[in-house]
């Protein structure tokens, strides 16, 4: 494999074999290193042409906060007819694209009992460390989240168990959860029984019975939300994988569909791009806020914004955070954004929203499930067996990695087509299994960020 050159004005081009950059003509010291045509740093000194361009001479030039201005630039995607896929209607309208059992424990005291109940019925069990000696926002973050995976659409039933004592006790997350459906949702304190297990066991065995009565029927694909995500991002990332599920977002919103991109210290650097689909102006300031406000959050913990990327980012060809996050967005298209959530919030726009939290793979894919994704498109040049509770489709940058973790790999990007990707996204839907899902693994964890009593 050669270079290619991604964009007429850069002053790199990239390995299609490492990912790595490498000079097209000489860049002299404090000069931007331009990469999708913007820069993603400076030269630490001077670099000649043909070398290498990475860590050892090239830096970030983000700084801590950024004033930002309302430049909308808006790409009219052409309506088309929405495909079909084969869901199950719930009583609220939604649709699901599984019938699974949850157990979600309000509290981490509780977690082995979810277990020992999931291992006897063969239902899932979402355990997590908290829910108790939380206060303020950080409780309310715990509560939103959870109370997102209690209404999703993708369980037939949910058997949200309890301790008693937890400062997230059943009934403050009621009124957090609001309205439900009582028949498809059952709660158990443990306190207040003799046997849990033996109780959980026997409501895990009511739903099952209740959901062998649902059935799939046909709907349009314009009722599918899809969360978007990337883990082990490489030099690649951003010219095969992202770039193709941008794409095929753009084709699920053309459709009447919704889709969702998270990661906000992944848009550094590049959020000025996003800014400027906003729909209108209070969309953009409420985008504004998100994006300074985590940035506020590192300088809180007395930590660089830059703090990015990982070593298996580095060595897959990604020096900087301007980098990767102007390969990141890539996954978001070219849509107008038409919402900002928060965390817990779920989504209530077609079109593209942004979601509040951080790039960690585990607690991203949380919340995006969390928000009403009923599966997520997670690219990947690294590899990674992570799985959200929805199907998680894992989408490869590269053919080297397809071929050798083909037990996490659900798609190659290097190879594959638009067209292939979106019929796997039809596929999934109708019931198709994902990897993670055939070798369960499904995990979440909450972002924290606050005292611990």
């Amino acid at each position: 494999m050669g270079n290619i050159i991604i964009h007429p004005s850069d002053n790199v081009e990239v390995n299609l074999e490492n990912g790595h950059k490498y000079a097209r003509r000489d860049i002299k010291k404090g000069e931007a290193v331009i990469k999708y045509g913007f820069p993603v740093g400076e030269a630490l000194c001077d670099i000649k042409k043909g070398e290498h361009v990475h860590s050892h001479n090239l830096r970030t030039a983000l700084s801590a906060r950024s004033e930002y201005t309302y430049a909308p630039v808006k790409t009219e995607l052409k309506k088309s007819e929405p495909a079909l896929i084969s869901a199950y209607v719930r009583k609220n309208g939604k649709i699901g694209i599984r019938n699974d059992i949850w157990i979600i424990p309000t509290v981490g005291c509780i977690n082995e009992a979810a277990r020992k109940i999931a291992e006897k019925t063969g239902a899932i069990a979402f355990t997590h460390p908290y829910g108790c000696s939380q206060l303020g926002d950080d409780l309310t973050v715990t509560r939103k989240t959870l109370c997102g995976l209690i209404a999703h659409p993708n369980a037939g039933g949910v058997l949200v168990l309890g301790l008693g004592c937890e400062n997230n006790n059943i009934k403050e997350l009621k009124a957090v959860l609001g309205e439900y459906d009582s028949e498809r949702v059952r709660f158990l304190n443990a306190q207040d029984c003799g046997d849990e297990i033996t109780e959980g066991i026997s409501l895990v065995n009511g739903l099952k019975e209740l959901i062998k009565k649902d059935k799939r029927k046909e709907v349009p694909i314009s009722q599918l939300t899809v969360g978007l995500k990337c883990g082990g991002s490489d030099g690649l990332s951003g010219i095969t994988a992202n770039p193709m599920v941008g794409r095929v977002t753009d084709r699920l919103i053309s459709m009447g569909g919704a889709c969702v991109l998270s990661e906000v210290p992944e848009m550094f650097g590049a959020e000025q791009l996003l800014l400027n689909r906003c729909e209108t102006r209070e969309v953009f300031d409420r985008a504004v806020k998100m994006i300074n406000g985590f940035k506020d959050y590192f300088v809180s913990h007395n930590q660089p914004v830059s703090e990015n990327p990982s070593p298996g980012n580095k060595e897959g060809g990604i020096t900087t955070l301007e980098e990767k996050s102007l390969g990141c967005v890539q996954k978001g298209g070219t849509a107008v954004i038409t919402d900002v959530l928060s965390y817990g919030d779920t989504v209530k726009k077609e079109g593209l929203s942004l979601l509040n939290g951080p790039g960690n793979d585990m607690v991203a894919v949380t919340n995006l499930t969390a928000a009403g994704c009923h599966l997520i498109l997670f690219t990947t040049g690294r590899g990674t067996p992570l799985g959200a509770p929805v199907p998680t489709l894992k989408i490869s940058t590269n053919t080297a990695l397809a071929k050798k973790k083909s037990g996490w790999i659900d798609f190659d990007a290097q190879c594959g087509s638009d067209d292939g990707l979106f019929a796997l996204i039809v596929d999934t839907a109708n019931g198709k299994e994902t990897k993670n899902e055939l070798n369960a693994f499904r995990d979440i964890a909450i972002f924290k960020d606050g005292v611990t009593l």
